[in-house]
């Protein structure tokens, strides 16, 4: 196989009063690099807290210059199935192909307008693979964060369908960080919804979410977490490049 696999695993943990260091869920994840560019990332998602219980499978594909291709996504809460849809992104539109027990089968097709930086597909993997839009050379900086989103829930627990969320995403610096996976160079990012592009169903906008990834061409989660009403943190466990 010519193609280079990068594998990992990152723990959800509590960081509300009382639960400190709790397991809340974990992330298996795989990145497929081919060796004209293109990637693929497939991963699994369990979230055990907050009830009712999460179970999401995705695989998401990127061009070589890191623009979305495809996407499919299907999610199971409760224990039940919720949904599973595709997407298509084209240059002007994104098309959809979804079913679930509450909405039916759809099929959307959605204009984009010009340009958006990704999709965002909620595994942590797939957030930190989306800060390689920011353009570093301008120094710590805020950049304007455009992407379409197969559910507009902060925990993706929505049937898929196409959402648009409109967010920061601010650069913080560089550091050396160590979890648990080892030792890495890495950037430290922040995720801030302060122009309420992402309204949860319970009509919160997203906390803070501060995310470290490595240095390098990969952008792999090293740690991080939410703030506000989440008090999460989500931690890189195993990782191996080969």
């Amino acid at each position: 196989m010519k193609h280079r696999t990068i594998e990992g695993k990152i723990l959800y943990t509590s960081r509300k009063p009382g639960r400190e260091g709790q397991e809340r869920g974990r992330e298996f994840f795989t990145f497929t690099v081919h060796a004209d560019g293109k990637r693929t990332l497939r991963a699994r998602c369990e979230l055990e807290d907050p009830d009712p219980t999460v179970l999401r499978d995705v695989t998401y594909s990127v061009d070589e210059h890191d623009n979305p291709m495809d996407c499919f996504v299907r999610l199971t809460v409760g224990d039940e199935f919720m949904g599973s849809g595709w997407f298509r992104m084209l240059d002007d539109h994104i098309e959809c192909e979804s079913y679930g027990p509450s909405i039916g089968r759809i099929s959307q097709k959605v204009p984009v307008n010009g340009y958006y930086d990704g999709f965002g597909t909620h595994p942590i993997a797939g957030d930190a693979y989306m800060t390689k839009k920011v353009d570093r050379s301008k120094g710590l900086h805020t950049h304007k964060l455009r992407t379409f989103l197969p559910s507009s829930d902060h925990r993706g627990a929505s049937p898929p369908l196409i959402a648009e969320a409109n967010i920061e995403l601010v650069f913080e610096g560089e550091e050396q960080v160590t979890v648990k996976a080892g030792t890495f160079d890495a950037y430290h990012y922040r995720f801030t919804d302060e122009s309420g592009g992402m309204i949860a169903l319970n009509g919160e906008s997203h906390p803070d979410y501060h995310c470290w990834v490595t240095a390098d061409e990969d952008a792999i989660f090293l740690k991080g977490g939410v703030d506000g009403y989440m008090m999460t943190w989500y931690e890189l466990v195993e990782l191996k490049r080969s």
